[in-house]
């Protein structure tokens, strides 16, 4: 129920603040084509565009309660068309940074908790603090610099080389595929790996001051089994954080995938706003809040796999 509230009530602020702004679809496509304003008056009156607001909002609402969003007036194709084909790049390149973010974050984050206030744990620290603070947009576009102008290893932009990529083989077109996913992929998961070992190093510094950690060493077991076991418990918060992640990494996927180029969600939504689309941009909206809201549940259901205790409760 909180997942249909959440999608609900974003979906209605992000259609009020389309029509609340200038322009409309219609003198977006009249800015290319030099359409008479009368032709356009007659556009407007076929789609309802003059139509009182709350007019169009009980229409649109109506429709996307039977599963319609509409048709896109920039592609001219059906709204779920248009994210059916791009969701799935967008949900490849946030998987990818996701899980990388969580497996590389929460492994530097438990081995700084071991050493705190040790030279390697400030300076990873103070490294973690600066890759946090940088925009995505601009990590993306320094690591376009130097890994594919500078020393043109890797392509700046896209998804793969449309003239290339048909004559390939199996083998050498996944090849192709990663060679353009890494710049896009590693902008996302800098930010994450900070974000989540800044979360864990804390975690792990608490989790090994307990009892059980003391009672462990006291026993005579090694330092390294006493570790992991403490890395294993201490692992709820920074799961609780992929819930509260899911929102920035959707974020940060919108601007990394414009400075790549990559053909997901983000790159739509942009592109629509620029073209005033209101129904793709509120059909895009519609999927980004109910993924958020989804990953939000995916964190609850992490957390009781983590913690048995929360199974019980």
């Amino acid at each position: 129920m909180q997942t249909v509230l959440v999608v609900f009530v974003a979906s209605t602020f992000s259609f009020l603040l389309l029509h609340l702004a200038p322009g409309d679809p219609i003198s977006a496509m009249a800015d290319m084509s030099n359409v008479p304003p009368e032709l356009q008056e007659k556009w407007r009156d076929d789609r309802g565009y003059n139509d009182p607001l709350l007019v169009q909002y009980r229409r649109w609402i109506g429709r996307v309660a039977r599963g319609d969003l509409g048709q896109s007036t920039w592609q001219k194709r059906e709204v779920i068309d248009v994210i059916r084909d791009r969701l799935p790049n967008t949900l490849l390149l946030m998987s990818l940074a996701l899980s990388a973010s969580i497996l590389f974050g929460s492994m530097l984050g438990a081995w700084q908790g071991a050493r705190p206030s040790s030279l390697p744990d400030r300076s990873v620290s103070f490294v973690s603090m600066v890759l946090y603070s940088v925009p995505e947009f601009w990590l993306g576009l320094g690591l376009m610099f130097v890994f594919a102008y500078r020393l043109h290893w890797l392509p700046s932009s896209g998804m793969y080389d449309v003239a290339l990529y048909d004559a390939l083989s199996p083998w050498s077109q996944v090849t192709h595929r990663v060679r353009y996913i890494v710049l896009p992929w590693a902008s996302l998961t800098v930010m994450g790996m900070a974000i989540f070992a800044r979360y864990q190093r804390v975690s792990m510094i608490e989790t090994l001051r307990e009892p059980f950690v003391r009672t462990a060493r006291a026993k005579g077991l090694s330092e390294s089994v006493t570790r992991r076991q403490a890395w294993m418990a201490s692992l709820l918060p920074v799961v609780t954080l992929v819930g509260l992640f899911f929102p920035a990494l959707m974020t940060g996927a919108v601007f990394v995938e414009n400075v790549f180029g990559w053909p997901g969600m983000g790159k739509v939504l942009t592109d629509a706003i620029g073209n005033r689309d209101y129904e793709l941009v509120s059909g895009c909206v519609i999927i980004g809040s109910a993924m958020t809201a989804l990953g939000s549940l995916l964190a609850d259901v992490l957390r009781a796999i983590v913690d048995p205790r929360l199974r019980t409760a």
